[in-house]
């Protein structure tokens, strides 16, 4: 049986070569010193996957606001993927968007190269076709997300919109982010490593931060 590899989060992204619809890209070479969304999808003029890139190219200028490039990968040719991006611009319109421009580039991976060093293709739910994945890489070239969704359902954007931020913000921050948090939100202060510590941060609770207990302590960022 062949084995089929995925990098996990905190491997580097394997480097490739593709064309695209924007050219040759060199991975990572290409986007160094900036974070990349590389997300997957089954097969051009499909509906779910139409709606998926109208809602990417909908926000694409917020991801760049956010030092964030995306890229596009499915197993079709160069030229389907023209054809597709000119059809969604020409004739599609969903939610309220018309005349939607696909800005990023789409990778041509007919040999499937892209999509089995990123193990985009699961056997279960198809050989020919790469299942929803979504890999987040930051500026390092390290994977730092991965999202995976079946065939038959739709990404939420807005919350890899959400874990992008998340994570800029952790990393600026040195704070990690609590369920369903929103720019804005409180933020979790790292748990203190000893017992004297926790004490001390018990005790210095106030106007900085607030402890729910000693291992969870929350404060607000000024973002």
């Amino acid at each position: 049986m062949e084995e089929r590899t995925m990098p996990l989060i905190g491997d580097p992204a394997p480097a490739f070569t593709a064309q695209t619809t924007h050219g040759e890209m060199n991975f990572p070479d290409d986007y160094e010193g900036k974070w990349v969304i590389l997300f997957s999808h089954p097969a051009d003029f499909t509906p779910v996957c139409t709606t998926e890139f109208m809602t990417f190219a909908s926000m694409a200028e917020d991801f760049k606001d956010r030092n964030c490039e995306l890229i596009g990968l499915s197993i079709d040719s160069n030229y389907s993927h023209i054809a597709w991006v000119r059809t969604i611009e020409e004739k599609i319109e969903y939610k309220d968007m018309k005349g939607v421009k696909i800005t990023f580039p789409i990778i041509a991976d007919l040999k499937m190269d892209v999509a089995n060093k990123f193990g985009m293709l699961q056997p279960g739910a198809s050989d020919t076709h790469a299942v929803r994945a979504t890999f987040i890489i930051d500026p390092e070239g390290i994977v730092r997300c991965i999202l995976y969704y079946p065939l038959s359902n739709g990404r939420n954007m807005n919350e890899v919109m959400r874990a992008l931020v998340a994570m800029q913000t952790s990393d600026e921050h040195g704070i990690a982010t609590p369920a369903n948090w929103e720019p804005g939100d409180e933020v979790i202060v790292p748990p203190p490593p000893t017992d004297s510590d926790a004490a001390e941060r018990v005790a210095g609770a106030g106007d900085d931060y607030r402890c729910l207990d000693w291992f969870l302590c929350l404060k607000k960022l000024d973002l």
